[in-house]
């Protein structure tokens, strides 16, 4: 069994790019509901199947499984609404990896910065270009994305 522990933040600048190269990704969600989702991703040309269970304070859940990408690309193909396009940048900050994930598509203009703990009361140090907490703000889920685009939120976004 696997558990992921994760806060999310949106970021405030573009100070976090220098130095940074990302990697596209290419996702989408084969079945949700009472906060499960199982995930189909494509990144690097590698994929991978996810499950994940419904979300606890910081935690959830997480089993995740390499399949045949060949496989992953018909699997997309399955997914309900638009697929989650994004670039991902991995960025060391203190001591933890940062993940910056850059959308594109229907959730163009939209950047959430996650780093993944290893205990629920670790607390990380913060770059700069850190924003607002969104940890456990379903609007800002991959799995809602794909229902409720960046593109239809309107304003006020934070």
């Amino acid at each position: 069994m696997g558990m992921e522990i994760e806060r999310k933040f949106l970021v405030t600048d573009e100070s976090w790019r220098a130095g940074a190269d990302g990697i596209a990704y290419a996702q989408g969600y084969l079945a949700r509901g009472s906060g499960r989702t199982v995930r189909v991703r494509i990144a690097g040309g590698e994929a991978w199947l996810t499950v994940k269970g419904p979300v606890s304070g910081f935690s959830r859940e997480e089993f995740e499984y390499p399949i045949p990408l060949q496989d992953a690309h018909r699997m997309l193909r399955l997914c309900e609404g638009p697929i989650i396009e994004k670039e991902r940048y991995r960025i060391p900050f203190g001591n933890h990896l940062w993940e910056v994930d850059e959308f594109h598509g229907e959730n163009a203009g939209l950047v959430i910065a996650e780093v993944e703990l290893s205990d629920a009361n670790e607390e990380p140090s913060l770059p700069p270009w850190i924003g607002l907490e969104v940890t456990g703000q379903p609007r800002y889920y991959n799995s809602n994305l794909t229902h409720h685009p960046y593109r239809e939120w309107g304003p006020p976004r934070p």
